[in-house]
């Protein structure tokens, strides 16, 4: 099980890492006039997105039900679980959006400025934050 929970805690470094990351990007995407920088920005997107945040999403997610199924009856009824499988949800969603915005991007089609993703940006430390607070806590609310 040891083993399993440090998979899992690399996977999470990295697909928080890619997080962090690729909407930084997209702050400086944004920003740019030329062909040449925008067509190398939309290189370095997708392959974020494809080459490591997607695939440690799935990682992330794959390691946390498997230790997830060692007690499942325990925490599925523990408060700060649920609450952390909720904010779980709300990243594969922000995921989703970045997958769009990657999109966008690619097909010249984003009208966001970058003022938008430095906001957009900070979302995800938002949750890191809640997440590592609910899991080392463990509140009973």
């Amino acid at each position: 099980m040891r083993w399993i929970l440090a998979f899992h805690i690399i996977a999470v470094i990295c697909w928080f890492a890619a997080l962090f990351y690729l909407p930084r990007l997209f702050v400086y995407h944004a920003e740019v006039a030329d062909q040449i920088s925008n067509e190398r920005f939309k290189i370095m997107e997708r392959r974020l997105y494809r080459g490591i945040m997607t695939p440690s999403a799935i990682a992330t997610v794959f390691f946390g039900l498997w230790l997830l199924h060692y007690n499942a009856v325990y925490y599925l009824h523990a408060p700060w679980m649920i609450a952390k499988l909720i904010l779980v949800a709300a990243l594969l969603i922000y995921h989703g959006f970045c997958a769009y915005y990657v999109k966008q991007f690619k097909l010249n089609k984003n009208n966001k400025s970058h003022t938008f993703f430095r906001y957009f940006n900070e979302f995800p430390t938002l949750l890191l934050i809640a997440i590592v607070i609910l899991v080392v806590v463990q509140p009973d609310f």
